[in-house]
């Protein structure tokens, strides 16, 4: 049946929640007319990276390697639109930065975490 993880012991899911929660701070100041789209998608995404992981634990590694899939492809995804909301001034060059590598950190992680499976 094969080992299945605890997800709260994955430092890939603790950086991803970590990530979640600095989203979540800088969704604040975003204008009240992006709530349904740009703030929306990226609060979206953020869940999704950790949601995922915690998702796929449950599964056979095979069937986790499918949701991390999933959990990486959300991190590009929110890699984009931290562009687009720095294009519109919503975010400062600063809080773009350390966000990017933040997230970059998370997919070297993952990325290694995968390749880790069977």
């Amino acid at each position: 049946m094969g080992t299945r993880h605890n997800y709260k012991n994955l430092k890939i899911w603790q950086l991803g929640l970590e990530i979640v929660n600095d989203i979540s701070d800088i969704l604040v100041d975003f204008p009240k007319h992006e709530r349904y789209g740009l703030s929306s998608q990226i609060s979206r995404c953020s869940v999704s990276m950790p949601s995922n992981i915690a998702e796929g634990s449950a599964k056979t590694d095979k069937g986790f390697k499918n949701f991390i899939d999933y959990s990486l492809g959300s991190s590009f995804e929110l890699g984009t639109q931290l562009l687009v909301a720095h294009h519109r001034k919503y975010i400062d060059n600063g809080t773009l930065k350390k966000l990017e590598d933040k997230i970059a950190e998370w997919q070297r992680m993952t990325m290694g975490f995968q390749n880790g499976l069977d």
